[in-house]
């Protein structure tokens, strides 16, 4: 699928652009400049024709931002992989000493270039886009990415210069989505760049790096999926700008939307309150989990302390102790290759069916051998049990009088259900029904 990146000076509306070519609120927009600090993916359809956009973070120069060379490298590797760059200035502003900088390295970059004029609100500003034929890219489009005004004729113009695609078989929709998540600074970024072997997403010793929830296409050693990084999550009452709010809700979004979800703590910190509050937002979405125990290499260590942290961390999360534990050390890539192997066998397991003949052969006979409490005088009878179609597996428990099979017996059958059938790392839910 061809490329298309957004690139320009901070503060000119590309993650507004972005938004609007991909048709929703995927990239945060804000007023404060540099809120985009990673690439950023989505896909936009005009005419029949489907291509891929990229956010770029906005390209600066000679600042005090700790992040300034780290974006810029960004953007020059979003040029390098596009095949049409989409150049974005500001019509208020005028021709800047950044906009010359950008158009100098996309003039030697030998890339298409589609010059677009942004915040273009009214007949006025229309002249002030002339000055930009100044810059030598050729021919101008004048936009208004806030309110969609001439981004149809920038969409054909794109079109025009995108290279003919070669014919490609259809894009899988039914890989697994695996979300990294966790507190802020506990390596989410570092795991995600370690897995695909590229400075992919931004890392540095600042908690709050990452805004956004970043996808990434992933198919290596045999793995295929998409794997989203995503800002860390702090409680409400350390959260006091308005942009971090954004960046969590986007990360309990991506969790929403996630298969499996990738739990990073810190080996040093071990499993803090804000962490069993992640761990409950994964369970009460239903959603598969890895737990991940980053900066092993920073623990003081004797022959049992493995085996005692992995106790106490299950004592920590029970009853939803059936989680796969990794320790790593993500900047010594140490066991990054198990996280991969364990998420994927945690979607494995989300998605085992199992017939309703193997069910009952395994179930029945241990209903029998523990029964459910008689309830007043009368006897619970279950008469079979069957997999439910959903997503994660769930199970119908057919019986005389479904309303007084309580929950600790529930559990009961939950725990049967693991000790037969692996469902190691994911939800069961438990339903009993009418006979």
């Amino acid at each position: 699928m061809a490329l298309v990146a957004i690139v320009g000076r901070p503060n000119v509306g590309k993650s507004t652009l972005f938004n609007r070519l991909v048709g929703m609120r995927q990239a945060i927009v804000d007023e404060t400049a540099g809120v985009t600090r990673d690439r950023h993916y989505g896909k936009c359809e005009w005419c029949g024709r489907e291509f891929s956009v990229v956010d770029t973070g906005g390209y600066t120069s000679n600042s005090d931002d700790v992040f300034e060379e780290a974006i810029r490298s960004q953007v020059h590797i979003a040029i390098e992989e596009a095949d049409v760059v989409l150049f974005l200035v500001e019509a208020g502003t005028g021709v800047t000493d950044y906009d010359a900088e950008i158009a100098d390295v996309l003039r030697r970059s030998k890339k298409p270039v589609v010059l677009c004029v942004n915040k273009v609100d009214s007949g006025e500003k229309m002249f002030d886009v002339y000055q930009f034929y100044s810059l030598g890219l050729g021919e101008v489009e004048s936009i208004s990415a806030a309110t969609g005004s001439g981004t149809g004729d920038l969409l054909d113009k794109i079109l025009k210069v995108l290279p003919e695609e070669d014919a490609a078989p259809g894009e899988r929709t039914d890989i697994p989505r695996i979300t990294i998540v966790g507190r802020p600074n506990v390596g989410k970024s570092s795991l995600t760049n370690a897995l695909l072997g590229e400075e992919r997403n931004i890392v540095t010793p600042v908690a709050g790096t990452t805004r956004d929830s970043i996808s990434t296409y992933y198919n290596k050693f045999g793995h295929e999926f998409m794997i989203v990084d995503t800002a860390g999550i702090r409680r409400k009452a350390k959260v006091n700008e308005d942009l971090e709010f954004y960046s969590v809700m986007r990360s309990i979004r991506a969790i929403e939307h996630s298969d499996v979800c990738i739990l990073m703590i810190d080996a040093t910190a071990g499993m803090e309150a804000q962490d069993m509050n992640i761990f409950n937002l994964i369970q009460r979405n239903r959603k598969g989990c890895v737990l991940v125990v980053n900066k092993w290499d920073l623990f003081e260590k004797d022959s049992n302390t493995m085996r005692d942290y992995i106790k106490g961390l299950k004592a920590r999360i029970a009853p939803f102790d059936d989680v796969p534990i990794i320790f790593t050390s993500v900047l010594n890539k140490q066991r990054i290759i198990d996280v991969l192997n364990a998420a994927a066998q945690v979607w494995e397991n989300m998605s085992r069916k199992i017939s309703t003949s193997e069910l009952n052969d395994v179930m029945l006979p241990e209903i029998e051998n523990y029964p459910p409490p008689a309830w007043k005088g009368k006897y619970v009878r279950i008469k079979y049990v069957t997999q439910l179609p959903t997503r994660t597996p769930s199970f119908a428990f057919f019986c005389n009088l479904p309303q007084w099979v309580k929950d600790p017996y529930k559990r009961f059958l939950e725990n049967k259900l693991r000790e037969h059938f692996d469902f190691t790392g994911c939800p069961i839910q438990v339903f009993t029904r009418q006979k």
